[in-house]
C-alpha cells in the first residue's frame, strides 16, 4: 500500500534568525526528497521544535497542528516593542520594576485557563491574503479581533529582574508574544519577549530533536538514505494519540477501492470518542487511512485521507 518512497516526520531543532520555510528548503536539500512541509510556524527570532512532515506524510499536517504546544521563554520587563520581540523598535520603556517573587507569581497565575488574546499587528496572519506583518512594516497595521486561547499551565524558572525565565504550555494558536507583552501591562511596565525556544509540539519533544549542522554533516559520512531512514518516524508511529485499528485483507481492500465503512467492518473494535480520528494501518504498521465520523450517516466513516 505504502510507495516506496520514504514517508514520514522528522523533527528539527529550528536555529534563530531563519524563517520556517528556510528550515524546509534545507531539508529538502539535504535529503533529496519530493516533498517537504512544516507545521506550526515558528517566528524567525524563536528556535526549537519544528515538525517537518516528508513526502506522503505532508498530508497529516493538519493533525499536528491541533496538538498542544509548550515554550521556555525570556521575558524583558521595562522594555516594551513594536513587535512584542527583541526584532522591533523600542516604543517605551519603565524603570519602575521592583516587584517581589510573590507579586511575579500572582500575575502569572492570572494568565492560565482560558484567555481572550489579541493577535500582534506583526504576526502571519492574513488581511485579504496579505500577512499581516507586511502591511505593519509598510506602515498600515491592522488589528485582528482578540480571539480564545486556552494556557494550561505557566511557571516561572528563573527572575533576575528585568528579565523572567519561564515555561507555559498552551494550545495552538497562543501567541508567546502576546503573552509577554500583556503580562508586562498587568504589572505596570511592559515587557517583550527576548527568547523564545519551542520546547514540545504535540507530543514530540526538543530531546528527539536534530539540529540542521549536524543534519548535513550526517548526510555526508553516513549517507542521505541511510539518515534519513534513522531519523525519520514512521506515519503511524508519529499520531500515537489516535486510536489505532489493524486492518485484515478484506479491510485493506475496501479501502484500495474507496468502499464506504461503517462500524460493522471494525471487529472487537469500541470507539470512545464519537469526534475521534481512527487511523487504519496494516500488519507491518503502515498507515493505511485516517477515518473521521459521518456525520450524516450512522454508523458510518468517511476518509480523510488514504494512502495507497
Amino acid at each position: 500500500m505504502q510507495h516506496n518512497e520514504p514517508s514520514g516526520v522528522i523533527i528539527i531543532d529550528k536555529p534563530s534568525d531563519i524563517s520556517s520555510a528556510a528550515v524546509v528548503a534545507a531539508v529538502k536539500r539535504c535529503f533529496k526528497v519530493r516533498k517537504v512541509g512544516h507545521t506550526g510556524t515558528l517566528d524567525p527570532f524563536a528556535t526549537g521544535v519544528l515538525i517537518c512532515c516528508i513526502n506522503n506524510a505532508t498530508r497529516l499536517s493538519r493533525f499536528y497542528l491541533k496538538g498542544h504546544k509548550k515554550y521556555e521563554a525570556l521575558l524583558h520587563l521595562g522594555v516594551t516593542t513594536d513587535t512584542q520581540d527583541s526584532t522591533g523598535k523600542i516604543i517605551s520603556t519603565c524603570g519602575n520594576i521592583n516587584f517581589s517573587e510573590d507579586e511575579l507569581k500572582r500575575v502569572f497565575k492570572q494568565f492560565v485557563g482560558r484567555l481572550k488574546q489579541e493577535p500582534p499587528v506583526y504576526s502571519a496572519l492574513k488581511h485579504n491574503g496579505v500577512p499581516l506583518y507586511k502591511l505593519a512594516r509598510k506602515g498600515c497595521p491592522v488589528k485582528k479581533p482578540a480571539r480564545y486561547v486556552f494556557v494550561s499551565s505557566i511557571k516561572i524558572l528563573h527572575a533576575e529582574l528585568p528579565f523572567i525565565r519561564f515555561e507555559v504550555s498552551c494550545s495552538p494558536g497562543t501567541y508567546i508574544r502576546t503573552l509577554g507583552h500583556d503580562i508586562g501591562s498587568v504589572l505596570g511596565c511592559g515587557g517583550h519577549i527576548k527568547e523564545l525556544k519551542r520546547v514540545e509540539n504535540s507530543g514530540f519533544s526538543i530531546n528527539n530533536a536534530y539540529n540542521l549542522p549536524d543534519i548535513e554533516k550526517k548526510c555526508i559520512c553516513v549517507g542521505r538514505d541511510d539518515f534519513l531512514s534513522e531519523m525519520l518516524i514512521g506515519m503511524s508511529d508519529s499520531l500515537p494519540d489516535l486510536p489505532c485499528y489493524v486492518a485484515d485483507e478484506i479491510l485493506v481492500n475496501k479501502i484500495m477501492h474507496g468502499v464506504l465503512l461503517s462500524s460493522d467492518d471494525f471487529k472487537n473494535f469500541s470507539f470512545c470518542n464519537e469526534d475521534a480520528f481512527i487511523k487504519i494501518v496494516d500488519k507491518k504498521n503502515n498507515l493505511l487511512s485516517i477515518l473521521e465520523p459521518d456525520d450524516d450517516n450512522t454508523n458510518k466513516f468517511k476518509y480523510c485521507c488514504v494512502f495507497n
